[in-house]
C-alpha cells in the first residue's frame, strides 16, 4: 500500500469514518429519563438496532474503507467493478438513510446527531475530492529526492541527477547544449524529424537505452502519462509539483512510474526538471 498517494480529501474521508465509528456507540436518543423509571430501551446505540448499525454506520464506514483502498493500492478494479465508485456509492446511501433516520427519531441523541455530521462530511470528501483540487493534494506531501553524498576524498559530481548542480538537458554529454531526447551526433535535431526517421526505419517502437539511470523528475505543467503498449488513451496525469521516477528512456520519450506504481510513457519531456 502506497501511503503517499493518499489526498487530503482521504483524511477527511478518513476522520470522518473515524467520528462515525465512536457515534455509533452513542445514544441514539435524547430522552430524558424521569427518576425511578427504567429508560433502558431509550439509552440504545446503533449496536443495539442491527437495521441502522449496517444501513448507517458500517454502511458509511465501509465505503470510506473502500475510497482509502483504491486510491493507495495499484490494483483498483475487482472483478471489472471501480472500489472507488462503490466506496463513494456507500457514503452517500449512509448520508441518506441517516437524514430520514433522524427526521423520523423526533429526538435525537448524541450518536444521530454526531453521526449526521460525520455521514455529511464523509459523504462530501468522497464526491468533492475528485473535483477539488485543494482536496486532490497530497496529504503527506511529496518528499525531494535524497542528494547523493559523494565519496571520502571527491568532489560532488556536476552531472545531471545532482540535486543543487546546474541542471543539465538530458541527453546532452558535458560540454555539449543539446535538447532532451537527441540522438547522439544529432544535436538539435527536432522530435518530429526523429519521429520520422523511425517511421521509415519500419515503425517499431525505440528500443530502450542500455546504460540509462533511473532519475526523480518534474513536469511544468500537467501531461498525460499513456500506456507502454501504445494506446491512444492516457492512463494517468502527472501533476506539477510532484517529483516522479524515470525508469528507463525509449526514444524521445521517458517510461515514468508513479507514486502508486503504475508505469507509462511520458511523451512530452520538455522542460522537465530533475531532482
Amino acid at each position: 500500500m502506497n501511503i503517499r498517494s493518499l489526498t487530503r480529501g482521504d483524511g477527511v474521508v478518513i476522520g470522518a469514518a473515524v467520528v462515525l465509528f465512536i457515534a455509533s456507540f452513542l445514544d441514539l436518543s435524547g430522552y430524558d429519563c424521569p427518576s425511578g423509571v427504567d429508560c433502558s430501551s431509550y439509552s440504545a446505540n446503533a449496536w443495539d438496532s442491527l437495521s441502522v448499525l449496517m444501513g448507517i454506520y458500517l454502511a458509511g464506514i465501509i465505503g470510506a474503507a473502500l475510497l482509502i483502498v483504491s486510491r493507495a493500492m495499484p490494483v483498483r478494479k475487482v472483478a471489472g467493478f471501480e472500489l472507488g465508485q462503490f466506496g463513494a456509492a456507500f457514503t452517500v446511501f449512509s448520508l441518506w438513510t441517516m437524514f430520514w433516520t433522524i427526521i423520523d427519531a423526533g429526538d435525537a441523541g448524541a450518536g444521530l446527531i454526531l453521526g449526521l455530521l460525520a455521514a455529511l462530511a464523509l459523504a462530501g470528501g468522497a464526491v468533492a475530492t475528485p473535483l477539488v483540487p485543494a482536496l486532490k493534494a497530497p496529504l503527506l506531501g511529496t518528499p525531494r529526492p535524497a542528494a547523493v553524498q559523494p565519496a571520502y576524498g571527491q568532489q560532488p559530481s556536476q552531472g545531471y541527477g545532482y540535486p543543487g548542480a546546474a541542471q543539465q538537458p538530458f541527453g546532452a554529454q558535458p560540454g555539449q547544449h543539446q535538447p532532451y531526447g537527441a540522438q547522439p551526433g544529432q544535436p538539435g535535431q527536432p522530435e518530429h524529424q526523429q519521429a520520422a526517421q523511425q517511421a521509415s526505419q519500419g515503425g517499431a517502437a525505440p528500443a530502450p537505452v542500455a546504460d540509462f539511470t533511473p532519475f526523480w523528475f518534474a513536469v511544468p505543467v500537467a501531461r498525460p502519462l499513456y500506456g507502454e503498449d501504445g494506446a491512444p488513451n492516457p492512463i494517468a496525469e502527472l501533476a506539477p509539483g510532484t517529483w516522479y521516477l524515470a525508469v528507463e528512456q525509449r526514444g524521445p520519450g521517458l517510461i515514468a512510474q508513479t507514486q502508486d506504481g503504475r508505469r507509462g510513457v511520458l511523451q512530452d519531456t520538455t522542460g522537465i526538471q530533475r531532482g
